[in-house]
């Protein structure tokens, strides 16, 4: 060893007052180094180190599972992706419950507005949400497991495919309720499906340029912009909810997902701009 952690970062590491990114740091070097870990021992209070370990091997061995981590593991689920699947932010009632709401409303909105011919203000908000689930579930702002995903062994990749899917099935389930809702418009109402699955590939793919914020919220913002322009220029069915704007989101949707299969490797790297991936 070349470095070793100062006497004084030692024993603010032993109080529980050392803060990131030396704490991370330190944990790691006295991990591997014998000198430090002697420091660490010479410098901490034994009774506090026993009740720490008391503590350690009580959360060990008896580790507690969510409603929704028992379910994962109980449907066949492996235990760690359940719990990184569990751990989405977006799966949290109070995002869910917010989702619902937005949605009850649209449903009764749309339904009040019978001489349209399609219903507009719904087709054009879901596909928003899973957009806006996706950029929600990443980075240290709202992942509540964030410092433990970036340093585990995991590809970003295979991190955000989980936590996509996630977002997917929770997002495009709740829709597709809603959707049920909305009988007097037929198969139109179901019209957000495709620009939905491509907002978020679209979203997705370009992540690793602009980060899992920014990106989504690009998007999605350009998703608002035309959708007032194509009201503007025309009244009658939006472009997107047309048999050509229906196949022009298919497209999008299969190009947004070859680039970010092309772009898989690079979810493991940092933006210079926008901070970390996840």
């Amino acid at each position: 060893m070349t470095w070793h952690v100062a006497e004084d970062d030692v024993r603010a590491y032993a109080r529980g007052e050392l803060a990131p990114p030396m704490l991370w740091s330190a944990d790691t070097h006295i991990a591997q180094c014998a000198e430090c870990r002697d420091l660490l021992a010479s410098v901490t209070d034994p009774v506090a180190l026993d009740a720490g370990w008391e503590r350690l091997d009580a959360e060990l061995d008896a580790p507690k599972r969510g409603l929704v981590e028992s379910l994962l593991v109980r449907i066949g689920v492996a235990d760690h992706t359940a719990r990184l699947l569990a751990a989405t932010p977006v799966l949290r009632r109070s995002w869910l419950g917010a989702v619902v709401a937005l949605l009850v409303m649209t449903v009764l909105v749309t339904n009040s507005l019978k001489n349209t011919a399609s219903p507009t203000l719904f087709l054009g908000l879901a596909p928003l949400l899973p957009l806006a689930g996706v950029a929600l579930s990443y980075g240290p702002k709202f992942d509540p497991t964030y410092e433990m995903t970036v340093v585990a062994p995991l590809h970003g990749f295979r991190l955000l495919m989980i936590r996509t899917v996630a977002v997917l099935v929770a997002g495009l389930g709740l829709n597709g309720l809603a959707t049920l809702a909305l009988p007097g418009y037929g198969l139109r109402a179901l019209a957000w499906l495709l620009p939905a699955l491509a907002l978020t590939t679209t979203g997705l793919a370009l992540i690793p340029r602009l980060g899992p914020v920014l990106a989504p919220a690009l998007v999605g913002g350009g998703w608002v912009a035309f959708l007032l322009v194509a009201n503007n220029l025309h009244r009658g069915t939006l472009a997107p909810f047309t048999p050509a704007g229906q196949a022009v989101a298919a497209a999008v949707a299969g190009l947004a997902a070859g680039l970010l299969y092309l772009l898989r490797d690079r979810f493991d790297t940092r933006p210079v701009a926008f901070g970390p991936l996840i």
